[in-house]
């Protein structure tokens, strides 16, 4: 841990809400009275294409919910999906102080959808935070491939044992692990902020 010179990062479930999950999902189908296992169905079909850049947002609509005839607008869904995003208390703010005070890099490690991952960025200024961000819409595949971790420390040019990630997904955790990265499960802001902590004692 003495050796750590790059903090890797989850978004969704560590500083964001999941903007997109099965609970949102459930709020989607009472308010616009969707019949919710041909939706779901869709949904598991579609959304990984969407989330690896293969569909567009528009294209994942038209896939999912106005495949048949609807009573409601694209614009007032995609509206209502990009409402369900929200900051996590306390982690961002001092994580953009953490980084000040380091000098230590950030890159994301996220699966999102393009339009998602783009509104995200924007709306909560995560550049205040993130040098990079590795984004499964970018790149092409999605966690847990262990190939998006290989690729964000090629990108990073650094070696994995230098390198902490935290992840609120235990099965990305176990495969960055697996890569020789120093990951662990975000549980708490508390717990991962003992362990960012950590870094700087001597």
């Amino acid at each position: 841990m003495n050796n750590i010179k790059l903090l890797f990062l989850d978004i969704g479930g560590v500083l964001l809400s999941d903007g997109w999950n099965h609970a949102s999902r459930l709020e989607a189908i009472q308010k616009f009275d969707l019949d919710p296992i041909p939706f779901q169905k869709d949904h598991a079909t579609a959304f990984p294409l969407f989330e690896n850049g293969k569909l567009t947002l528009d294209e994942y609509l038209e896939c999912v919910v106005f495949n048949v005839k609807r009573d409601f607008s694209k614009a007032e869904f995609s509206e209502f999906m990009f409402s369900r995003t929200s900051q996590l208390p306390d982690f961002l703010p001092w994580l953009i102080n953490w980084k000040k005070e380091t000098g230590i890099k950030i890159f994301s490690i996220n699966n999102e959808g393009k339009e998602f991952n783009d509104y995200r960025i924007k709306t909560f200024e995560l550049h205040r935070v993130f040098d990079a961000f590795v984004s499964s819409c970018e790149i092409g595949f999605s966690k847990p491939d262990p190939s998006i971790f290989k690729l964000a420390l090629g990108i990073a040019q650094e070696e994995p044992q230098n390198c902490l990630y935290f992840d609120d997904r235990a099965i990305h955790v176990s495969i960055a692990k697996h890569i020789g990265l120093n990951a662990h499960i975000h549980e708490s802001f508390e717990k991962s902020k003992s362990i960012l902590e950590s870094l700087n004692k001597p």
